[in-house]
């Protein structure tokens, strides 16, 4: 058995939060939005693409979670990306820092985390060089 990739990642969003979960993933982030498959309408979903994965969003009452769960976006520029969420009224949180791969932490209007990450090398060469 072997294992390709992960297809897609699925998180919580309140019911009736159409517009602002939109307003978030399509505007503020300007992923693109994909319709669900037919068969999956009743399910109240909105899906996005990213790269070649998929991010869905379905409509659950909301539950605070105070864990380290989160998904992690690879970005071309974290520091746009930081920058651009703070502009839009977000709190984006430094991250423990990971040789060549700059982070930081957001939530999205409903909680979720999400980690933003660059990846400009292998952390575990420059940590050899460390250790070396």
């Amino acid at each position: 058995m072997k294992f390709h990739r992960i297809q897609h990642v699925s998180i919580p969003r309140p019911p009736g939060s159409d517009e602002e979960a939109r307003a978030f993933y399509g505007e503020v982030l300007g992923l693109e939005e994909v319709p669900p498959p037919q068969s999956l309408h009743e399910q109240d979903l909105i899906w996005y693409r990213v790269g070649d994965l998929e991010l869905h969003l379905f409509a659950e009452d909301p539950i605070r979670d105070s864990s380290g769960r989160h998904f992690c976006f690879e970005v071309d520029d974290v520091e746009v990306v930081r920058a651009r969420l703070a502009q839009a009224g977000y709190s984006p949180k430094s991250a423990v820092p990971i040789p060549t791969r700059p982070r930081f932490f957001c939530q999205d209007p409903f909680g979720n985390r999400i980690e933003f990450t660059t990846i400009r090398g292998d952390y575990r060469e420059v940590e050899a060089q460390q250790t070396g």
